[in-house]
């Protein structure tokens, strides 16, 4: 008996030693010759060999393939040398489970500390440790902190509630900018917020212990260990990451579309910006936007965006709050906007939020980057006609930053290669950004913003144009309490611009014309409890217009001096809203805004009698109006109403109304902007615009979140929109509610988005059907367009299609191809001759009566990225392809010219021809 328990002890013995030495060899030894297999085959056969179990999700894993030949060597000595170079680590328990990741080591042990946080409660030393920890380290990986307890609040505080608040911030580890539109969220019970422009966030969270999770676009997904006691705050870093080749790369929002209240709307990242192919290989905010149903433009060279149905000047495009009134560069071939310096996009088409007003058909909010609050860096790109470079760092490490950012064109190289009719143009632009983030203290913080832009060009001629955007601004932001904060905002906005010619002394002059306008916004967001978030706030807008000014240049020029009279108005609005959560499936949105508009003296208005139509010949009289007097008062509520029903977890059903009030118009006989369009405020002849919009929408997600689908279909109406008379003079005329036409109108349509966002393949779909009909009936306007019936507008076009396709070969190379397709726009033809008054004159058939033909394009690009390294100094990649790669001649418009006695028209096509581009860029 007694040998048999020595045996036992000596086989015990002699195993644990095996075991032992196993474990210091790195367990099991394996042998094979492992070429050219992908990694999941290579783990699966060491799995096999070794008799470990291996975890790991192939979505980590990319076409990389596996070359080792190895014999007799430990496990983990091969499992080094297989991860080397591809970023992927493991981790080995003591129960023999191998857990493989990407570039994220799993722990399988808890840390020494986990649970001396919560050891004692009551001693005062544990909650100093609470205290210290509650903001994570900054130099310690994410990963890190995952299995740490974080208490929130004092235990000995009883607020007799059962849910509490926990705010916080949400920041990018390496650079310290707040990260946007993060989801952060527990799952049992399901509660879930998202993080709003500044990485804000306000949950309320039942008492306990909880796993809060945050994901957000191109970062790691992170999640916190949370003891809540009570009310407190907690800042999270999350680590970014190179997107794997299946991996989803919007995470954060896979649910997003369906759990929002928010429809008509799109929020676009910079690095789904930078992936779409357009003219010249420049990165464009707003051509991206143009891919979206219900987006469309009147062809190419124009930034103009037609929003279901709406003119170009009815959309409010904001670059950091302020007003941006001509978004273009380059004869509209560039948008305005540094793509180095913009963070993201958000589009809003329908439901527009209580906070924004003065423009019927959309919101464009263009967010810029606030700077690395940790380091000096920078980046900077050369292509065939733009250089662009941006700097940015820490004024005073994780408390200030800055980013400078600016851009230039070198494309008169260009304009010498065009046929002989264009050899003498000249164009160039610029734009400068900069951005300056103080954190005052842990509740107070500023923003300063400033942008200028500048454009100068001529067309073969002796006159040029000049014109550029100017603005500054000022924030606030103020935190009272975990669940109130206000944003107090201050700034100015200025857009101009200048024609000028001097090659002729005599006849030398300079036109110009200017929009300066003062604003003020205070905005309260106050999160009541997980059901209600109300929002309130007022703006205060004050215009100063100068409608235009034609003097002389040089002693020698004739020119008579004109000035129009300037103009002068203060439009404010008080708004409140309300998000209220019904239950888990119900929530709505509802608000209102109320908007007063005063236009004032010194203004001098031209009198007409009551009935009848509004011409130079029934001019009665006029009307003077001294400064600060009051003019003309406009006002009325603009309504706000949202609800969205959850059918299940990957389908819900959304309606909207709002309604919206403009009181500024831009008048012009074209369909695009242009740098000589005239803005006019609403005065005592001409009204403000009114249109209002009612839509519905279904949203469905696929496989899993990955594939996303929404069909939207909207009804808006529109009134007092202006359109112009046929021969209309609309610069420096002192009568121009004479030239133009008040118009109702209304426009309806369907929309269908599909997106994939996964894998090697990603992109989107869009199909837009819309309408746009106008009717000029008016008795004052005097002349009746199509004897008062419908007509289109001169951007309706009725089906338009785009398809948006990447394919990523590897981490540094992919590829990209769009294609779009739409209807050809509205023109009015001449469609025959007539005498009159001993002259011949042109007979045209009803306004837009026919079509120029349809426009199709395609384009392709390639991205080359160098190595992902991240210990060192610059990284570089190259962007080269094709636009319009079949090189066809989509027609922008069809003129008429009268040739030896007849009539001939002809086609202009902006690009007629295969435009190739390279850009090379660097990170440093």
């Amino acid at each position: 008996m007694q040998v048999k328990i020595y045996t036992i002890i000596l086989i015990s013995f002699l195993f644990c030693c095996s075991q032992l030495r196993a474990q210091q060899t790195g367990g099991p030894v394996i042998s094979g010759d492992f070429k050219g297999l992908t990694i999941d085959t290579f783990l699966i056969t060491i799995e096999k060999q070794s008799g470990y179990k291996f975890y790991y999700d192939t979505a980590w894993f990319d076409s990389t393939r596996i070359s080792l030949s190895v014999k007799n060597e430990p496990l983990q000595a091969v499992l080094t040398a297989a991860f080397k170079d591809i970023g992927l680590v493991y981790t080995i328990d003591h129960d023999k489970n191998v857990f493989v990741s990407k570039g994220i080591t799993v722990q399988t042990d808890l840390p020494e500390s986990f649970f001396a946080v919560v050891t004692n409660p009551q001693d005062s030393s544990a909650q100093t440790s609470a205290k210290d920890i509650e903001e994570p380290e900054e130099k310690v990986q994410v990963a890190k902190q995952d299995n740490k307890l974080y208490v929130i609040g004092q235990k000995n505080v009883n607020t007799g509630e059962e849910r509490v608040t926990v705010t916080g911030y949400i920041r990018d580890a390496k650079s310290g900018e707040p990260v946007i539109g993060a989801s952060v969220y527990i799952q049992n019970p399901t509660i879930g917020v998202s993080t709003d422009q500044y990485g804000y966030f306000t949950i309320q969270l039942p008492k306990g212990k909880h796993t809060l999770f945050v994901q957000s676009i191109g970062m790691t997904d992170t999640k916190r260990q949370l003891l809540v006691q009570g009310e407190g705050k907690i800042n999270i870093d999350m680590a970014g990451t190179v997107m794997t080749l299946k991996r989803v790369i919007v995470s954060a929002e896979k649910a997003s579309n369906i759990r929002s209240l928010q429809m008509g709307s799109q929020k676009i990242d910079i690095k789904t910006i930078k992936q779409v192919p357009v003219v010249f290989g420049e990165a464009d905010v707003l051509r991206v936007a143009l891919t979206m149903p219900g987006v469309k433009s009147v062809g190419e060279a124009s930034t103009g965006l037609n929003v279901r149905g709406g003119s170009a000047d009815q959309n409010l495009i904001l670059f950091n709050d302020a007003t941006i009134y001509n978004p273009a560069h380059f004869f509209g071939m560039f948008s305005a906007f540094n793509p180095e310096v913009v963070k993201d996009v958000e589009l809003f088409k329908s439901s527009i939020p209580a906070r924004y007003g003065g423009r019927l058909s959309s919101v464009v909010n263009i967010n810029s980057r606030e700077g690395n609050k940790k380091n000096i860096t920078g980046s900077a790109g050369i292509g065939l006609l733009t250089s662009r470079i941006n700097i940015e760092g820490p004024l005073v490490k994780d408390k200030s930053s800055f980013i400078l950012g600016g851009r230039t064109t070198y494309a008169n190289w260009l304009l010498k290669l065009l046929p002989s009719a264009y050899e003498n143009s000249k164009a160039s632009f610029y734009d400068l950004n900069l951005n300056i983030t103080h954190e005052i203290n842990k509740k107070n913080y500023i923003y300063l913003t400033g942008y200028m832009s500048s454009d100068r060009f001529n067309l073969n001629s002796d006159t040029f144009y000049t014109y550029g955007n100017k603005n500054v601004s000022l924030k606030w932001k103020h935190i009272f309490s975990n669940k109130v904060y206000s944003l107090v905002t201050a700034g100015y906005d200025n857009y101009a611009y200048k024609i000028s010619s001097e090659k002729n002394p005599v006849n030398a002059y300079s036109l110009g014309f200017d929009i300066n306008q003062a604003y003020f916004k205070a905005h309260v967001n106050y999160f009541i409890n997980s059901k209600h978030t109300v929002e309130f706030g007022i703006n205060s807008l004050f215009y100063k217009l100068h409608s235009g000014t034609y003097q002389p240049i040089g002693k020698e020029s004739l020119v008579v001096p004109v000035e129009m009279q300037a103009e002068q108005a203060l439009e404010s609005a008080l708004y409140f809203s309300d998000k209220y959560n019904i239950n888990n499936k119900l929530s709505i949105e509802s608000g209102i805004r109320y908007s007063v508009y005063n236009f004032f003296g010194p203004y001098t208005v031209n009198n007409y009698p009551d009935g009848v139509p509004k011409t130079e010949d029934n001019i009665i009289g006029t009307t003077t109006y001294d400064k600060g007097k009051i003019v003309k008062t406009y006002h009325g509520p603009e309504l706000r109403i949202g609800a969205r029903y959850i059918l299940n977890q990957t389908l819900s059903i959304k309606a909207g109304y709002n309604s919206q009030r403009q009181y500024i118009h831009m008048l012009s006989n074209t369909a695009a902007m242009a740098p000589t369009d005239i803005w006019k405020l609403s005065d005592p002849n001409i009204k403000p615009q009114y249109g209002d919009q009612v839509s519905v929408g279904i949203y469905k997600n696929l496989k899993n979140n990955t594939i996303e689908i929404s069909g939207e279909i909207y009804y808006k109406r529109i009134k007092d929109y202006l359109d112009y008379k046929s021969g209309a003079v609309l610069v420096l005329n002192p009568h121009i509610e004479t030239d133009v036409l008040k118009t109702k109108g209304k426009a309806y349509g369907a929309e269908l988005l599909i997106k994939k966002l996964t894998g090697k393949f990603n992109g989107w779909v869009s199909y837009t059907y819309s309408r746009i009909l106008l009717t000029a009936d008016n008795p004052e306007t005097g002349d009746f367009i199509n004897n008062g019936d419908p007509y289109p507008a001169n951007y309706d076009k009725p089906h338009d299609v785009t398809f948006i396709g990447n394919y990523r070969f590897s981490h540094r190379f992919s590829i990209s191809l769009n294609a779009t397709y739409s209807t050809g726009r509205p023109i009015t033809l001449p469609i025959g001759r007539f005498y009159y008054a001993d002259g011949e004159r042109t007979l045209y058939a009803n306004r837009n009566g026919h079509r120029i033909p349809d426009y199709f394009r395609t384009d392709f690009s390639m991205n080359i990225e160098g190595n992902h390294k991240v210990h060192q100094k610059t990284h570089n990649s190259w962007t080269v392809g094709v636009y319009n790669l079949t090189g066809r001649k989509n027609p922008y418009s069809v003129y008429y010219v009268s040739e030896n006695g007849a009539v001939n028209g002809y086609k202009l096509s902006i690009f007629g021809s295969a435009i190739p581009y390279v850009n090379f860029n660097i990170r440093f």
